[in-house]
């Protein structure tokens, strides 16, 4: 397949690029620095704005599913307002350049803690980055109303970033608006399993019109 990977350079997104060569897939890698992007013959770097609809739809043409791995940044201070507009030109593009599927790798903020509150809504989640979880939760509300792709919303178990870094078990567990969690009530997956995760979605397609998640 060819793959469009949208971040290709960051946390979640170069572990994504790397899955998906390993597999053989061919893959365009946008990135704002392209300088980190590993020189393969099955990657294409591309330097893009995501902002720049038309310029990224003109290079999706060829495209069979485009994974976003968008990040406006968690320091950054306008990052919700930059999220959400980054977000939605990319899916304006996807749409644009008549690619069908889009894979967007979002949070676990909008996972629900109980049946009637969501992770991001609970007094001891993180502060510093709550504006980014709650764009990323806002987002999924806005993807749930596009009638015209066939889009996937992939929230990571709420401990990725505490997760085996460096591991790739190749095994994992899946599951819909609650965290998969295990006997000791935790959520946990690594971001090369997260990237095996989304490989598996490329090429399989399981989760259409859905928000899924994943832990061991």
């Amino acid at each position: 397949m060819k793959v469009a990977v949208i971040g290709a350079t960051g946390f979640v997104g170069a572990q994504i690029l790397k899955e998906l060569t390993d597999r053989q897939h061919e893959v365009k890698a946008f990135a704002r620095d392209i300088t980190k992007v590993p020189a393969l013959a099955t990657v294409e770097a591309i330097a893009m704005d995501v902002n720049d609809t038309d310029t990224l739809a003109s290079n999706l043409q060829d495209i069979d599913v485009v994974v976003s791995a968008y990040n406006a940044g968690w320091i950054n201070p306008n990052i919700y307002t930059d999220f959400i507009k980054g977000a939605k030109a990319i899916e304006a593009a996807v749409e644009k350049a008549g690619v069908k599927r889009l894979i967007v790798i979002g949070g676990a903020g909008s996972l629900q803690a109980t049946a009637d509150i969501q992770i991001v809504d609970t007094p001891e989640f993180p502060a510093a980055i709550k504006p980014g979880a709650l764009a990323a939760r806002d987002y999924l509300n806005i993807l749930k109303e596009n009638t015209v792709l066939d889009w996937t919303f992939f929230s990571p178990a709420p401990e990725m970033h505490q997760g085996t870094s460096g591991v790739r078990k190749g095994v994992y567990r899946l599951g819909t608006d609650f965290p998969v969690v295990d006997d000791d009530g935790r959520s946990i997956l690594s971001v090369e399993d997260v990237a095996v995760v989304i490989a598996d979605e490329v090429e399989q397609a399981k989760h259409i019109k859905q928000r899924f998640t994943a832990a061991y």
